[in-house]
């Protein structure tokens, strides 16, 4: 990941004028940031996880939730959790590459401010096509709900969080009911949505590979879309999204967010400047919030309550 707009080289005469904590502190952000403008990929997210909180937070790696395609999730549980919100993370990768280890300093920075989290796998393009990874997320969820208290977290307090392709899996889950339903739960069964750059009205498909994976399942496209679920009976959703997104066009969101509001549908809508699309999701990190805008109070207030989010 690399910042569209790198920060100056600090002035390394003055940092000796601050104190040795602020300074090591400082520093370490400083090095942060020129590894990952020198690194890209996995080996940024390295970065991030290896310096990510891990004080009184406990981690429950690779418990399975679906045995028959081998599929597992880790949890991020703060040590004294009791009745904590419940985050599910859906990372993102074009629904063709990823794994939930990659994205443990999403779980950690979320579970050091108070939440239980949950980040599962899900099947990728060539082994799966749409809609199963959708199948393969509601899968995940209905064990979140049905495990977490074992673990301090609320299973009424459900929020599903997405970045990317991540964000349209809780997007679909939320919006079009059958997802849910194949596993036994409903839409009321969540208590909020939360998506970070998300493709939620992408047609026409230009991209090969979403082509292979979207058109040979399913003749009438546009119900692969989030935006053609939208019936007002969702639950509240936070869309996040940069206007410097080259990514997911940022139309997605304003898109997604208008027919929300036509059908009376609380959502919550926060645009930033100058972010680019893996770091949209890189913020979330305790380590780069400094350049957040905003992002992570509003995940915060969301995650904690999200019909008053949604109210304004």
């Amino acid at each position: 990941m690399s910042p569209q707009n790198p920060p100056r080289k600090p002035d390394h005469r003055a940092a000796g004028r601050l104190r040795a904590g602020r300074f090591r502190h400082f520093h370490r952000g400083w090095m942060l940031v020129l590894a990952l403008l020198g690194l890209s990929g996995c080996s940024g997210i390295t970065v991030l996880n290896t310096l990510a909180p891990s004080q009184n937070i406990r981690t429950h790696d690779d418990l399975q939730f679906d045995h028959g395609h081998h599929l597992s999730l880790d949890i991020y549980q703060p040590e004294h959790a009791q009745d904590a919100p419940v985050v599910v993370f859906f990372w993102g990768g074009s629904w063709q590459e990823g794994d939930k280890s990659l994205y443990a300093f999403v779980g950690r920075a979320l579970a050091a401010r108070g939440f239980v989290v949950a980040i599962p796998n899900y099947r990728l393009y060539p082994a799966v096509r749409y809609p199963e990874f959708l199948f393969d997320s509601a899968h995940a969820v209905a064990w979140v709900r049905a495990h977490i208290d074992r673990y301090g977290g609320n299973p009424q307090h459900l929020i599903l969080m997405g970045h990317s392709a991540g964000a349209y899996n809780a997007a679909m889950l939320a919006l079009d009911p059958q997802y849910l339903h194949a596993v036994g739960l409903a839409r009321h069964d969540l208590a909020g949505v939360i998506g970070l750059g998300g493709p939620y009205d992408f047609l026409p498909l230009v991209d090969p590979a979403l082509k292979a994976i979207f058109s040979p399942a399913e003749p009438d496209l546009a119900q692969t879309q989030p935006i053609h679920w939208v019936d007002g009976q969702s639950p509240p959703m936070l869309l996040i999204e940069s206007t410097a997104d080259t990514i997911v066009a940022p139309k997605n969101t304003r898109h997604l967010a208008a027919a929300l509001r036509t059908h009376g549908a609380p959502v919550s809508v926060r645009m930033v400047p100058d972010l680019s699309h893996q770091w949209l999701i890189g913020v979330v990190s305790n380590l780069l919030s400094f350049r957040d805008q905003g992002i992570n109070a509003a995940i915060d207030r969301f995650i904690r309550d999200p019909q008053v989010a949604t109210r304004f």
